[in-house]
């Protein structure tokens, strides 16, 4: 799969002094693996979001994604088994869905906590990793048997591309619960007064539109794509998004919120399998969120990278032939 141009961005020069702000866990999205924020689209290391941290002063020894294969999502269907919540609408997000998630999440956290020598970690959680985070982190309470407080072992959270509302019918919600109780138990930024940061990103790249099926354009195939996935995540199709996620759902109540024109949900181009540098995550688009949180978190005063006076757009188009599949033309792309 080729990648010339992210992999040319970060070997013209990039370069940043290692900071190593805090430990990082990155909590994966729905569907999605481990590797797809290390290597992701079978793409180089480069690429991944821990070396793109990593190129902005984290130490990439502390930075930590959250153990999932892609396989393990077929446990959400064991919510099947928890009668009668799954069936009513009542699903808890410790239950059987995604009680698994939520574990592995605090676990990874206690990791990175010890192996850091004690410091705070910063959640990036990604997608459904959003709302499955904000569970985690639940009321406060870290580990109540030791005594230990979520905010002992968490500094902040940035929710990418997350949904923090269930549909306008709350009976569609597909996590049949787990994210209706998690938003009434513990709503919007709900431990920010006991000084964790909460920070929602979304993107407004696609709008959805229920387009003619025969018009076979990138561009209408991503409308028909996001309408259908804006639909069922909030019931209304017709409105602006990543492209899977509508942004107003992605907001949440009391967190600081960050909007990112031309920025799509994950690391594929939504309905392709087509690589793209436009996701929350990627190269070209992190450094429009992440000195923000940084400077929030008190740790990025001095944030900065070199990009050696890169000249971005012209390398694209000069590359862009050798980036889109040949399925997918460059003028469907910039049309």
């Amino acid at each position: 799969m080729n990648v010339i141009f992210p992999t040319l961005l970060i070997l013209l020069g990039s370069t940043v002094q290692t900071l190593a702000y805090c430990p990082v866990v990155i909590c994966p999205g729905f569907g999605n693996d481990s590797i797809d924020y290390d290597t992701p689209l079978e793409q180089p290391a480069d690429v991944g979001l821990r070396s793109v941290l990593s190129r902005r002063g984290f130490n990439i020894d502390t930075v930590y994604t959250v153990p999932v294969k892609r396989s393990d999502w077929i446990r959400v269907a064991g919510g099947l088994l928890d009668i009668p919540n799954f069936y009513t609408g009542n699903a808890l997000p410790t239950g059987l869905g995604y009680g698994w998630y939520v574990k592995r999440l605090k676990d990874t956290v206690d990791l990175a906590h010890e192996e850091s020598g004690g410091e705070k970690v910063l959640l990036l959680a990604h997608s459904a990793g959003g709302w499955l985070a904000r569970a985690a982190l639940g009321d406060g309470v870290w580990r109540d048997q030791m005594g230990i407080r979520t905010r002992d072992r968490v500094k902040g959270l940035v929710t990418m591309g997350a949904i923090h509302r269930v549909p306008q019918d709350e009976s569609t919600c597909v996590t049949r619960g787990a994210l209706k109780n998690t938003d009434l138990v513990y709503p919007g930024a709900f431990l920010k007064d006991e000084g964790i940061k909460y920070f929602s990103v979304g993107g407004t790249a696609v709008v959805g539109k229920m387009v003619d099926k025969e018009l076979n354009d990138f561009k209408s195939r991503a409308s028909r794509v996001a309408y259908n996935s804006y639909e069922a995540v909030s019931g209304i199709g017709e409105q602006i998004g990543d492209g899977v996620v509508p942004f107003d759902w992605t907001q949440l109540d009391g967190a600081m919120q960050i909007r990112l024109d031309d920025v799509v949900h994950s690391i594929n181009e939504a309905g392709t399998t087509m690589p793209t540098d436009r996701w929350y995550g990627s190269e070209t688009v992190i450094d429009r969120w992440l000195p923000t949180v940084l400077k929030e978190l008190e740790l990025g005063d001095n944030f900065s990278v070199n990009k050696k006076s890169i000249d971005f757009t012209k390398w694209k188009n000069l590359l862009s032939n050798l980036i889109v599949p040949s399925n997918i033309s460059s003028e469907e792309m910039s049309r």
